[in-house]
Parts: structure tokens; sequence; C-alpha cells
């Protein structure tokens, strides 16, 4: 799913900042076949090549392969009904917080995943029972 994602936001990214394959290629150091390959799901990128896309696109590498603007049943689509990652009506997000901020964001999500894991076992037990 997460090449799907990766992609998606790729090609959403080329448009907003009306960039070309091209153009990405040669400000990204890959080749032009690898990134076609890639925005048509042709392709497995390795970490580097993702990070060095990234780098081009002036955007972290977790925001491109944990937000999309694809609504759900288009990734189930693309994904065959197997989506990952976090549960409906919750958002992973990657902030730059002073100290004592990003502490209070730790121990929120700290919670959340405690609650998300008690949900899940729970949700589990019905199911098998």
């Amino acid at each position: 799913m997460y090449n799907h994602i990766f992609f998606t936001n790729i090609l959403r990214l080329l448009d907003e900042k009306d960039i070309t394959k091209e153009e990405l290629s040669k400000m990204s150091g890959v080749s032009l076949g690898f990134i076609c390959d890639l925005t048509n799901g042709k392709s497995n990128p390795s970490l580097r090549i993702m990070e060095q896309i990234a780098d081009a696109l002036e955007t972290s590498l977790p925001a491109l392969l944990e937000e999309t603007d694809l609504d759900r049943h288009s990734l189930e689509l693309l994904t065959g009904g197997k989506i990952r990652g976090v549960a409906e009506g919750f958002e992973r997000v990657s902030l730059l917080l002073p100290t004592h901020q990003a502490f209070i964001a730790k121990q929120w999500s700290k919670a959340t995943t405690e609650q998300l894991k008690i949900q899940q076992q729970t949700a589990h037990k019905n199911n098998s029972a």
C-alpha cells in the first residue's frame, strides 16, 4: 500500500508544483524511466531513491508515505482491500515542536496507542466468539 500512497503523492506534488517527471528526474538524480515506472506503480524504490525524490520535491519522506488524498474506497481498490496503517478516525502526523510540547504530544500518542490496542483486542475477541 505504501508504494501506492508514495506514487500518488508524487503525482499530486508534481501537479501542484507544476513540475514534469523529466524535471523531477534531473532534480532528484533518479532516471526518468524509473520515475515513470514508479508513478505507474511498476517499480519498487529503495529508501535512498525515496529520499532523493522527497528532497527534490522539498517535502519529508514520512509525508510522502503516510498521507494521501485518496479516499478509503480508492485505497481499498488499489490494495485489494488490504489497508494497513492507523485506524479510521485517527491520523499520524509529523511535527517539529519545542521540547516541552513534544513531550506532551508523545504522551498523547502513547495513550492513544494503548487505547487502540485495547479496541483491537476487544474486536478480535468479539470476532473469534
